[in-house]
């Protein structure tokens, strides 16, 4: 069984990629458990608070929960046209002290989706994520994408899928990601 950390990129209450991650969660194929994290509670990076106070306690919970998984599932919305600075902090202060790097990092099964109300998906997004995993040593899944546009069709007002077609392509996206953990020798 592959267990991934899952990460929304959105701190918003109504997110719909906190609701796209809870949907992956619930229609995960057999042989991959999604475990859903929180960047909630995660202070804006500052070296100086670091040095005077080093790892906030939230950073050193997910970076636990990151280490001891298969994989890490980001799901990003997109801002302005580029990824969300709430998540990019996060990596940001996921990637303190630099030695921890290959190991929270380092080789680790990375797959990248996202949702957004625009007709475009969330693309400019999931590209400008990929220097950030690449220098930080991950392995990211490119085997499918999944951009999801409209997001206030494919989610009801309580933030459940109800988009058949949308609910295929994570289904199918999931299956090929889950190959890909498995294959990278990191679950058991």
């Amino acid at each position: 069984m592959a267990r991934v950390i899952g990460i929304a990129g959105s701190l918003r209450k109504g997110s719909y990629n906190a609701a796209l991650l809870r949907a992956a969660a619930a229609v995960a194929p057999a042989g991959l458990e999604i475990e859903i994290a929180s960047i909630a509670g995660i202070p804006l990076y500052n070296a100086d608070d670091e040095a005077e106070r080093g790892i906030p306690e939230p950073v050193s919970a997910l970076k636990e929960r990151i280490v001891s998984s298969d994989g890490l599932l980001l799901v990003t919305p997109e801002y302005n046209g580029s990824l969300p600075g709430v998540a990019k902090n996060a990596v940001d202060w996921l990637s303190r002290p630099g030695d921890d790097v290959a190991q929270v990092f380092g080789g680790r099964p990375v797959g990248i989706i996202g949702t957004t109300p625009g007709a475009w998906g969330t693309r400019l997004s999931q590209t400008a994520w990929l220097p950030v995993f690449r220098n930080l040593g991950a392995s990211v899944y490119f085997g499918k994408q999944l951009y999801v546009a409209g997001a206030e069709k494919v989610f009801d007002a309580a933030g459940a899928l109800v988009d058949d077609r949308v609910r295929k392509l994570l289904s199918s996206y999931l299956a090929g990601f889950t190959g890909f953990v498995v294959a990278s020798g990191r679950s058991a």
